[in-house]
């Protein structure tokens, strides 16, 4: 427990040792240009998930240790949650460089602290509450502490929103750029609008690949609520671990978190299903927020050409219309996607490293990257789809 002014910060390793109401009242507080108070990664039943399955404690490398902000009556007023991490896997913001050139030089770069939500490369808020100068100064006080009392190399906080990234940078913390690629629903009603804002040649092919997607019987269907069944997570789970352990080798997500989340999140999600023959061969999960469509993973046991296209990209455009959603996050990289109608945007991170050598050598490094993202940002967002005005 480390004492900030009037503030106190604690470290927290099950995150049922707090109140659900409490940690979700501090979790709906509007962050972002979207003013979203609902992002789903950050809902204490996620969160809960992951440890309550497995996914994150044990043996995984992935240790809770969420910081708790509390006020001088003892009432919780931030939070961020936050792991010591024993590798760099599962985080989608690459650091192994980094570690290379700690070990090089006889240092120790595990264990790291890492305030991120795990296996999630999604923006959203990573400080959660009362989120202000006062208490981020606090945060770093506790997280400190814990870097000192652990030996710990390092803090990494990932994928925040733009304002609470520039926070920790005046915090003292090192600005990271990432790129995404999402799509804006720029006042569209139907997909076929969407289409109509598409140069002539991207429009045909859009509906070329549509059409080639559902050839040989298949047909889609989107399931949500309590419609959700454990027959459908048994084979999502199979179409999860198959398409997963030929990407990553080792899949993340164990079975045991999916019937978690469908029991405490159903209504924030939606999973799109691609059938043949009445047989499911293919899904995606999504999470919904306020106003953005979060899409996570997808798997298939059968191939078929352009469905991974249809079942995550463009199903996934068609039911944020249906439901007047501003943004679509079709998850990590995939320059594939800006073809499609998605837009290249910027994420970001903030890095804290303890050793004054390393820490230089790493700002120096981020400058160079963030000339070279914003380049190609520019780049990028000239060769979009879109009909020239």
């Amino acid at each position: 427990m480390t004492a900030s002014g009037r503030l106190t910060v604690q470290t927290v390793t099950d995150i049922a040792a707090i109140p659900v109401h409490e940690w979700n009242r501090m979790a709906s507080v509007p962050v972002g240009p979207l003013g979203e108070t609902a992002n789903p990664f950050v809902m204490h039943a996620f969160l809960y998930a992951l440890e309550a399955s497995g996914c994150v404690g044990g043996r995984t490398g992935w240790q809770p240790a969420h910081q708790l902000v509390t006020d001088a009556e003892g009432r919780p007023v931030a939070a961020a949650p936050c792991y010591v991490k024993s590798h760099s896997q599962g985080e989608y913001v690459f650091d192994h460089a980094w570690a290379d050139a700690m070990q090089r030089v006889g240092g120790r770069y595990y264990p790291k602290l890492q305030i991120a939500v795990p296996f999630t490369p999604a923006t959203g808020p990573r400080l959660i509450g009362d989120v202000r100068a006062e208490t981020v100064a606090a945060l770093h006080a506790g997280l400190e502490h814990l870097v000192e009392r652990l030996g710990a190399s390092s803090i990494h906080a990932t994928f925040l929103p733009e304002q609470q990234a520039r926070l920790l940078e005046e915090a003292g913390y090192s600005l990271r750029l990432g790129q995404q690629f999402h799509w804006f629903n720029e006042g569209y009603a139907t997909f076929e609008e969407f289409l109509g804002a598409l140069a002539s040649r991207k429009r045909k092919m859009l509906r070329r690949e549509r059409e080639e997607a559902l050839k040989n019987g298949i047909t889609i269907e989107w399931v949500t609520g309590r419609d959700i069944t454990e027959g459908h997570w048994d084979a999502f789970f199979e179409f999860y671990m198959d398409t997963g352990s030929r990407k990553w080798g080792r899949p993340y997500l164990n079975r045991i978190f999916f019937s978690l989340i469908g029991e405490s999140m159903a209504g924030r999600i939606v999973l799109i299903m691609a059938r043949r023959d009445g047989r499911l061969i293919a899904g995606a999960i999504n999470f919904i927020g306020d106003k953005t469509l979060f899409g996570r993973n997808w798997g298939a046991i059968e191939e078929h050409p352009f469905l991974h296209f249809e079942v995550c990209y463009y199903q996934a455009i068609d039911f944020a219309l249906s439901q007047k959603l501003a943004v679509v996050e079709a998850g990590a990289q995939g320059e594939h996607k800006l073809s499609r109608g998605y837009r290249p945007i910027l994420t970001y991170s903030a890095h804290w490293i303890e050793h004054p050598g390393l820490r230089r050598a790493v700002e120096q490094y981020l400058l160079r990257e963030q000339e070279h993202i914003t380049a190609e940002q520019i780049s990028l967002d000239s060769e979009g789809p879109f009909r020239r005005t």
